[in-house]
């Protein structure tokens, strides 16, 4: 099935990016879409992950390989890690912008790049698609105006909690795009398969244990948004062998050289209160849907757990303002102190502007309890030093309207916001 391309937040920054830097670098998980975007902008191309005579002539002369219309679009270029400081060099010598676009599924060895490209080359991260990139969300609340302090109120994109539990399962894969939903299911159990079997492997050439590696991956799943622990993991996981913390760690780096599961640091900010903040960041799968096929769950058992369906729930909002706030050069932090209080997530900008928000599924009590949570950091942080919040978020699961209530906290359902 041929899928039609779809615009993607990434489109606008890699064009600003070809401006600006001689080469880019689009880093994401296998099957985001690193090459369809890519291709949208390159002139020529070579694709190291299916072309051997590719390989073969970068082993032999990789200065041969990067030569051609720019920019010249190296795919997949770990499996020719030789390339890379030949990249290096031609924008040395060249010294123009927009030469090259390289993606990557894996981050290589580390001394496949010990030549910096620092002032050469761009990094960008490329994840799932967002709810506002498959059609999901009408993006009416757009995350570029709560920094700047507009006012939020509009109406959503009607969805269910069924439809949210079935985008969940389903996930941003551009490939489920068409499909149905037991098929998007299979998409995300064959990817984690592959992943334990293959890609990991690959990466760094860690030996590994696919079954303790199945076992961390369920214990993942289950502690999705959450800072637990390597030794909290390690127990979780369980089994007849259990897993090493040391192990756990191993594995875990090599998830995140194949950027399968990334970590949301805890936000650093100037209190004025004697509260202490906790400096553990939590851990996400690039994709809920991954953590979905790894509990081999489905839209049924999520809506019975609803829990886990709130943990979910907050990873796919985290994954969407990831993707809004990289086209906005901000960062995405959780906030957790010593006295309890937590806060989901906090988007910072390279400018200083913030704002915090909160995912719940729904329902006035937790409205009311996640406005509660941000107007108590609002009063927490030193604002003499941060500054004041741009705005405070509650997003939730479904919902008629998105709405600023009269204490000033907004609320929108996850299917209004946008970049």
């Amino acid at each position: 099935m041929c899928v039609e391309y779809r615009d993607r937040i990434v489109d606008g920054v890699l064009a600003a990016r070809l401006q600006a830097a001689a080469a880019v670098v689009i880093e994401g998980a296998r099957g985001s879409g690193k090459t369809a975007s890519a291709r949208r902008q390159a002139r020529s191309e070579v694709r190291f992950d299916v072309d051997s005579h590719a390989r073969a002539l970068a082993e032999l002369d990789p200065g041969a390989v990067i030569e051609g219309p720019e920019p010249r679009l190296l795919d997949e270029w770990q499996h020719a890690p030789s390339v890379w400081n030949h990249v290096r060099r031609a924008c040395d010598e060249r010294r123009r912008p927009g030469q090259f676009i390289l993606t990557g599924s894996a981050v290589p060895a580390d001394d496949a790049t010990r030549h910096t490209g620092a002032g050469r080359i761009s990094r960008i991260r490329l994840r799932p698609m967002t709810l506002f990139e498959t059609g999901h969300s009408n993006g009416v609340v757009s995350l570029r105006g709560l920094l700047s302090a507009s006012q939020v109120a509009g109406p959503a994109r009607q969805v269910s909690l069924s439809d949210v539990t079935e985008m969940l399962c389903r996930g941003g894969w551009p490939a489920n795009i068409g499909r149905d939903t037991a098929a998007a299911q299979q998409y995300g159990r064959d990817y984690l398969d592959e992943i334990h079997r293959a890609d990991v492997d690959h990466s760094g050439g860690l030996r590994r244990d696919p079954v303790g590696m199945r076992r961390l991956l369920r214990s993942l799943a289950r502690n999705t948004a959450t800072d637990a622990s390597h030794a909290t993991l390690a127990a979780d996981a369980g089994g007849e062998r259990p897993l090493h913390r040391d192990t756990v760690r191993a594995y875990i780096d090599a998830l995140e050289r194949v950027f399968v599961v990334e970590d949301q640091p805890a936000w650093s900010a100037r209190l004025r209160s004697r509260s202490r903040l906790r400096r553990a960041a939590k851990r996400h799968f690039v994709d809920p849907s991954l953590a979905v096929a790894a509990l081999r769950a489905g839209p049924q058992r999520l809506e019975r757990d609803l829990e886990l369906l709130g943990l979910l729930f907050e990873s796919l909002v985290v994954r969407d303002l990831r993707v809004y706030a990289d086209a906005l050069d901000a960062g995405v932090y959780h906030y957790r102190d010593n006295t309890g209080l937590e806060v989901d997530a906090v988007v910072e900008t390279a400018a200083g502007e913030w704002l915090a928000a909160e995912a719940k599924l729904g329902g006035d009590k937790a409205i009311d309890a996640a406005a509660r949570s941000l107007l108590k950091l609002r009063d927490r942080v030193d604002t003499a030093a941060a500054g004041e919040p741009a705005g405070l978020l509650v997003v939730t699961a479904f919902g008629n309207y998105a709405y600023t209530r009269p204490d000033g906290v907004a609320v929108t359902p996850v299917s209004a916001l946008g970049p």
